[in-house]
């Protein structure tokens, strides 16, 4: 099976593409072979968890998806050896090894974060992404019937050509990577920290003036404060006059798929307003550049995924191109992904769902990403880092703080 436009742009973007979905779970912890079986019992008849990557000749192009057999659960479901933040910080520059689905299911003894115990699923994003993780993670638990969660059509573009070309000047406009002290020296990290519920409901009440904040916006704004703080206003950083972006991944799937496993996704890329001074105007920034990020996903849905898959028919050098332009000019400084648990309240054999926690993929040189997960009233911050040394730990709490300074604002409620 031929790979996806998308599957092959992570495949050849030269990054790790390890991504991973935690539940932390309270509760006696079960033994592998309990977890093994209900893996048996919910996946086996999923093809996609049974596909192998085949790279002829060694090489990273002409790859395809094969399915050799059923995959063996005992090879693709292990105890984890240390706690779910060391297994977070092992896996995310570690690509699987090829040979066998790239994914594992790890049963985490101490997973920390107000739990006992935690089913980590970790993969390559060439196999899935997000939203897969998050509808293989709830397809576990004791009642999968509520795993779907009620999908926005994407809205079709008002004009095609026009559109797409106002989207390819936009995705392929300069940008900056973040500043490390030295450049070209770089250090991956990982850091998970918790908001607390309270905080995150009067944050969510800002703007007063306006409809409140979405929290894919706070995480977004929050973001472009964290950045000021750590490395002061772009205007100070070494390309001046070049913005600084963040890549907003977008779910493609309607209401006739909205389980399909893969990568149906695109990203958008916005622009972060880290020279406002003020956290409020920096969050009606995020706003006004994220209220226009549908309808850009549906001309990528529309007209350049159509094209892209058209032109690479002619060579593997069309996804090399694509995937070396983000490289070279900085395509996001930071990826920032709101994730939100479906279907409410979960158990796994009886054990209650804490909360959940992510793991976003590490990306180029100069870089970080955020995935801020939310199950129930339990969020969860996670950052990965390939910039300057604990960079991931520091915006991290940056970002808190930035949700913090909200929540203090006394405004009236916004419903």
């Amino acid at each position: 099976m031929r790979l996806s436009c998308a599957d092959e742009m992570l495949l050849l973007n030269g990054c790790p593409g390890v991504i991973g979905l935690a539940a932390v779970l309270s509760g006696e912890r079960p033994e592998v072979d309990r977890v093994r079986a209900r893996v048996v019992e919910r996946w086996a008849g999923l093809e996609r968890m049974s596909q192998v990557l085949r790279r002829p000749g060694g090489r990273r192009g002409g790859a395809r998806w094969v399915v050799p057999g059923p995959f063996d659960p005992v090879a693709q479901v292990a105890v984890a050896r240390s706690g779910l933040d060391e297994l977070w910080a092992r896996s995310v520059d570690r690509p699987l090894a090829d040979g066998l689905p790239p994914w594992r299911l790890f049963l985490v003894p101490d997973a920390a974060h107000g739990g006992d115990f935690a089913l980590a699923l970790v993969a390559q994003h060439a196999l899935l992404d997000g939203r897969s993780l998050a509808t293989l993670m709830r397809s576990l638990m004791d009642d999968p019937a509520r795993a779907g969660e009620p999908v926005r059509q994407v809205p079709l573009p008002r004009s095609g050509l026009r559109a797409a070309g106002r989207e390819l000047r936009a995705m392929t406009a300069p940008g900056q990577a973040l500043p490390t002290r030295v450049p070209g020296e770089t250090y991956a990290s990982v850091a998970v920290t918790e908001l607390a519920a309270h905080t995150v409901r009067s944050a969510r009440r800002q703007p007063a003036d306006g409809r409140g904040a979405t929290l894919n916006e706070l995480l977004v704004g929050a973001v472009a404060g964290a950045l000021r703080a750590r490395y002061g206003p772009v205007r100070e950083w070494r390309q001046r006059e070049v913005p600084v972006y963040t890549a907003v991944p977008c779910d493609l799937r309607g209401r006739a798929n909205p389980g399909e496993l893969g990568n149906t996704l695109t990203v958008v890329r916005a622009p972060l307003p880290v020279d406002v001074d003020d956290p409020l105007a920096r969050l009606r920034a995020c706003q006004a550049a994220l209220a226009g990020v549908p309808e850009r996903a549906a001309v990528h849905a529309t007209v350049l995924f159509p094209a892209a898959e058209a032109a690479r028919r002619t060579g593997p050098w069309v996804t090399r191109l694509l995937t070396g332009r983000g490289r070279h000019s900085c395509f996001a400084a930071t990826a920032t992904t709101a994730m939100k648990w479906p279907g409410g309240a979960s158990t796994f054999q009886g054990r209650r769902l804490v909360r959940t926690v992510g793991l976003p993929p590490l990306q180029y040189p100069g870089t970080v990403s955020f995935a801020l997960a939310q199950a129930g009233d339990a969020f969860t911050l996670t950052a990965v880092g390939n910039a300057g040394p604990d960079d991931a730990g520091r915006l991290a709490d940056a970002v808190v703080t930035e949700f913090e300074t909200w929540a203090r604002t006394a405004t009236p409620s916004v419903l």
